[in-house]
């Protein structure tokens, strides 16, 4: 007796290749899954420091907190504050804002780039007294105007400013703070 064999699949071999492929695709959709979840998480943990540290040497445009566009290229990016070399349309010197006073960023990428330095952690205080020990001029700008300028006192939470004008000192709060630009 000669037994005939079916020349395609028999009904069983079809339904477990459809089981087969079905749990394949579980699998894969399971994996997607937990990339997406691990993708959200990992953006969950990315700071505003830690996107403008991914184009040190890019050129952005950082709104400030009144409204004012300001325009330059990431020097460096610390934990409370970035710093700006100035392009056109803006005056050519650097600018120390402080990352409390930024409501938008227009050529920041999705890219993040961690801290890498102690440095990175550098806060605002440390900078504005490097600024005092140099006695360099600086504008002072807050939302109730400029204030033109040498750094006299950086206190935890304030700076005081010895006016140009021979008005005095005038007292800011870091809150305060737009920016802290070179005056010329």
């Amino acid at each position: 007796m000669t037994s005939v064999r079916p020349t395609g699949p028999t009904r069983w071999e079809a339904l477990f290749s459809d089981l087969e492929a079905q749990a394949r695709a579980q699998v894969a959709a399971e994996a997607d899954a937990l990339v997406s979840e691990l993708t959200r998480a990992e953006h969950a943990t990315m700071t505003l420091a830690d996107r403008f540290r991914a184009v040190v040497g890019a050129v952005v445009t950082v709104e400030l907190l009144d409204g004012a566009p300001l325009r330059g290229v990431v020097l460096e990016a610390a934990d409370e504050w970035v710093l700006l070399q100035g392009v056109r349309p803006e005056p050519a010197s650097q600018h120390l804002v402080p990352l409390a006073a930024v409501a938008a960023v227009h050529g920041l990428t999705r890219h993040a780039a961690s801290a890498t330095s102690r440095r990175d952690s550098v806060g605002l205080g440390p900078v504005l007294r490097s600024l005092q020990r140099d006695r360099a001029r600086v504008a002072v700008r807050t939302l109730s105007g400029v204030s033109a300028g040498r750094i006299a006192r950086v206190g935890r939470d304030h700076l005081d400013v010895d006016l140009l004008d021979g008005r005095g000192a005038r007292l800011v709060p870091f809150p305060a703070l737009l920016v802290v630009s070179e005056a010329p």
